[in-house]
């Protein structure tokens, strides 16, 4: 049996085509797999707060030498980053803003992507001074664009700065085993919007199937 994270970033509700996806995808793979089990969190609808002075001292401070406010300001994180470990498939909603991520999201990356527990840092190895330590798992990141061509060859690949990141930050911390689905053209709304998502449907139960 798997464990699924299953993670919307969305601000929007019914109208969030990454939000619909993931939950379809959700759906089917329980149908799919009725033995594996499923954690959900909504940072869209409850923002991750971002980073700030205590936290980075809790960061790079040992545990056991915490006062009780270093604590406090890691302990988010610490369940952030033993949730994350503990699933074994990531289910991830995450629409491009402004060619890049949600700021949400973003948040929720600098809680998890973290020196002693998602990556170790050891600057006396000099041929590979950044150790991954979240290996052996599966992404599958659900996203929504306002236009096409943002893919490899396209007229706005250049402008993507969603996919190849997530790619690296993800890649750092070990997750290379990444498919993406995207729903596009939401700007556009008819043909266009539901040929995409009715593409994007496809490849769900595609990924889903495999």
């Amino acid at each position: 049996m798997a464990h699924l994270l299953h993670i919307d970033s969305s601000p929007r509700g019914d109208r969030s085509h990454s939000r619909r996806m993931t939950r379809e995808f959700i759906e089917q793979w329980k149908q799919a797999h009725p033995g594996d089990t499923v954690t959900y969190r909504d940072i869209g609808r409850n923002p991750i707060p971002h980073v700030d002075e205590p936290w980075i001292a809790a960061a790079f401070t040992p545990p056991e030498e915490h006062t009780p406010e270093l604590r406090e300001a890691i302990h988010l994180s610490d369940q952030l980053v033993d949730e994350f470990l503990a699933a074994d498939i990531y289910v991830i909603g995450v629409p491009m803003y402004n060619f890049s991520v949600p700021s949400v999201f973003k948040a929720y990356i600098d809680q998890i992507v973290r020196i002693g527990r998602t990556f170790a840092f050891e600057p006396h190895d000099a041929a590979n001074v950044f150790k991954p330590r979240v290996l052996g798992k599966k992404m599958f990141i659900i996203g929504a664009r306002g236009a096409s061509g943002y893919q490899p060859g396209g007229q706005y690949e250049k402008m993507n700065h969603h996919d190849p990141y997530l790619v690296t930050v993800f890649g750092f911390i070990g997750i290379t085993d990444i498919t993406f689905v995207h729903v596009e053209n939401d700007e556009y709304g008819g043909q266009k919007l539901a040929e995409s998502i009715a593409n994007a449907r496809t490849q769900v139960a595609q990924v889903v199937a495999a």
